[in-house]
């Protein structure tokens, strides 16, 4: 009977063991899969900022753009009433 016993707990003791090393395996895995995994996340995130920062600077130098196509519409509509202007002088002066 104390055979019995000595070998139920002996048992025991192994499968708390195994059960623990077992734990500690899934949880060092687990580990390194989570700090992969954050990785791989930091550099997408990377990828994303530098495409956002790409993207910023393509809209500033269309803002540059845009402001210099309003100035010379500015001077194109300046000039073009200064024309219309002396068509309507030579018009009046009766040349036409």
């Amino acid at each position: 009977m104390e055979y019995q016993i000595g070998i139920g707990v002996l048992c025991t003791i192994l499968g708390f063991g195994i059960s623990f090393l077992t734990f500690n395996r899934n949880r060092d895995k687990d580990v390194r899969n989570d700090a992969s995994e954050s990785a791989v996340i930091r550099t997408k995130l990377d990828n994303i900022n530098q495409g956002v920062e790409s993207i910023r600077i393509d809209i500033k130098a269309n803002e540059k753009q845009v402001a210099a196509s309003n100035e010379r519409v500015v001077r194109v509509e300046e000039s073009s009433k200064q024309a219309h202007r002396r068509l309507d002088s030579i018009e009046m002066k009766g040349e036409v």
